[in-house]
């Protein structure tokens, strides 16, 4: 006799509130947003390395549009902190895709420990180098 396999019925909609996605996904995730924040801010990067590297009088005018007493300011600082991390996050989490690309720490567990890493090595030189920012 044939056995009947019942299977659960697919949401109409997903509630992406109930999704609970595994660390790796959540890493997958954050390398995605931290790259795109760092597109966002490359034109602002381009301009200050191009007003840095001009003549002086080139980077007078940088000083007098770019006020540097906004650098005191603890949002200007969170905002730093915040690409800081980003780089550092995109950095990391680069490196353990391109591992995972050459089949390096593909099984499960490995993932999972590398996702962990990439978090715990990221958060942890965000809060060192941001010890000196601050």
């Amino acid at each position: 006799m044939a056995e009947v396999i019942v299977r659960k019925p697919r949401p109409k909609h997903l509630n992406l509130i109930q999704i609970r996605l595994p660390l790796p996904g959540i890493v997958s995730i954050l390398h995605r947003i931290s790259g795109v924040g760092l597109f966002l801010c490359l034109p602002l990067l381009l301009w200050l390395f191009g007003a840095s590297l001009g003549s002086r009088e080139e980077l007078d005018a940088f000083y007098t549009v770019f006020n540097f007493s906004l650098l005191g300011l603890p949002i200007v600082k969170l905002v730093l902190l915040g690409l800081l991390w980003s780089f550092l996050h995109h950095f990391c989490a680069g490196i353990r895709f391109l591992l995972l690309d050459m089949h390096v720490g593909v099984e499960l567990p490995a993932a999972r420990m590398s996702s962990v890493i990439v978090l715990v090595v990221s958060l942890t030189l965000t809060a060192a180098i941001g010890v000196l920012i601050w």
